[in-house]
C-alpha cells in the first residue's frame, strides 16, 4: 500500500493534480526492483490507478477500482452525501480557503471520536453502509486508517479534494489499456453509478459489475471475490 500525498507519512504535495502520484508508484516499483503488479483501490483512488495505468502501462497487469469516484456533471452532485456535495461545489469554484474551512472543522471531529463523526458524515447513506458501520472488524478498521490518513493536518485532504472534484483533464483515459474491473453500488451516496457509467465509456478495456442495493462501503464484504477476480486477471 501506498500513502497519497499529505496522507500518514506521504509529504504534501500542494496543488497536486493526479499524474504525480502516478511517478511517485513508478518510482517505489523501481525502488523495490518489480517491473509490473496487480493494482487495486477504492472511492478516491480511482483517479490516481487510471492516471498510473495510462502514463506507466506497462507497470499495471491488471486493475480493479471498487465504488471508484468518477467526474460529475451538474445535477449529480444532488445525489451525494453532504460533505461530498459541498466539496465538489468548492472545488469547482477553486476555493482552496473555503475548502480549508469545510474540513478542518470534520477532522477534528474524526480524529477525536473516528466511528461517530463518520456515522455523522454518512447519515444519508443506504441501510446496507449502515449495517457495516454496525461491523466490530469494520470499525476498528476504520479507526486506524481515519487516524494515520489524518495525523498529519488537514491539508492534504484538502489539496486531494481539489484535484478529486476537477474533472481529471490531465488523464488520457483512451491510454488505460490495461484490463480493468469496476465494482459499484447501484446506490452509492458517495459516487453515482451514472458518473461512473459515463466515465466507463471512454476506456477501451472496462468490465463493470454493479451491486444492487449496495452504497459505497460495499466491497468490505466482498474482498475474496474482488481479488480472486484480479489475481485471475493477471
Amino acid at each position: 500500500m501506498t500513502e497519497r500525498p499529505g496522507f500518514g507519512a506521504s509529504t504534501r504535495l500542494p496543488g497536486h493534480g493526479c499524474m504525480e502520484h502516478a511517478d511517485d508508484l513508478a518510482a517505489i516499483l523501481d525502488e523495490l526492483e518489480v517491473e509490473s503488479v496487480p493494482v487495486y483501490g477504492q472511492s478516491g483512488a480511482a483517479p490516481y490507478i487510471l492516471a498510473f495505468a495510462a502514463r506507466h502501462p506497462g507497470r499495471v497487469r491488471a486493475a480493479t477500482i471498487l465504488v471508484g469516484a468518477a467526474p460529475l456533471v451538474d445535477g449529480e452532485a444532488s445525489q451525494l452525501i453532504g460533505i461530498n456535495a459541498e466539496s465538489n461545489r468548492l472545488a469547482k469554484a477553486g476555493d482552496a480557503g473555503a475548502m480549508n474551512q469545510l474540513l478542518v472543522p470534520v477532522r477534528d471531529s474524526l480524529l477525536a471520536d473516528p466511528l461517530a463523526s463518520f456515522r455523522e458524515v454518512m447519515e444519508t447513506a443506504p441501510p446496507l453502509d449502515q449495517a457495516i458501520m454496525r461491523d466490530t472488524a469494520w470499525q476498528q478498521a476504520l479507526a486506524r486508517g481515519i487516524t494515520e490518513a489524518l495525523r498529519p493536518g488537514v491539508e492534504g485532504w484538502v489539496d486531494e479534494s481539489m484535484a478529486l472534484y476537477a474533472g481529471w483533464p490531465e488523464i488520457d483515459l483512451a491510454a488505460v489499456r490495461t484490463s480493468l474491473t469496476w465494482w459499484h453500488g447501484d446506490s452509492d451516496r458517495n459516487s453515482p453509478l451514472s458518473a461512473v457509467q459515463r466515465l466507463i465509456e471512454r476506456l477501451p478495456d472496462v468490465r463493470l459489475i454493479v451491486w444492487p442495493d449496495a452504497g459505497h462501503l460495499t466491497p468490505y464484504r466482498h474482498e475474496d471475490r474482488i481479488l480472486d477476480e484480479l489475481i485471475g486477471r493477471s
